[in-house]
């Protein structure tokens, strides 16, 4: 299944971009996309211009091709889906308590720490 919040090549093409050490052509996400499966480069092609679109990508001319970098982070594209789940209704301390009985004990450590660092920010 793809990323969250994209369709399911839109997630796959999003992955290879957070993945790369910088901006990215459409060659290459097609190139390392159809060593893995069947896949057209104007599909990629076309999935990347959506993208960019929708304003999930940035996109400059270098050439006669264009360089693709996402918008946000992997981690800037989680918060926002988290923020997105708290505020789609019902109460913020039940759907947080929901989230909490799903997550591993790593999980939990890692949210105690990013607290703590707020907490510590929030409080100067």
């Amino acid at each position: 299944m793809g990323t969250r919040g994209f369709g399911d090549l839109e997630g796959v093409v999003m992955d290879r971009l957070w993945r790369s050490d910088g901006p990215t052509t459409v060659r290459a996400v097609f190139d390392e996309l159809s060593a893995e499966r069947h896949i057209a480069y104007t599909t990629v092609m076309s999935t990347m211009d959506n993208l960019h679109r929708k304003g999930w990508l940035e996109r400059e001319r270098e050439g006669r091709a264009y360089l693709y970098r996402p918008t946000l982070t992997r981690e800037q594209h989680g918060a926002r889906l988290m923020r997105e789940a708290l505020g789609c209704g019902g109460r913020a301390e039940l759907v947080l308590a929901h989230f909490l009985d799903g997550i591993s004990a790593e999980q939990s450590q890692s949210l105690r720490t990013a607290l703590r660092t707020w907490s510590r920010r929030t409080t100067r």
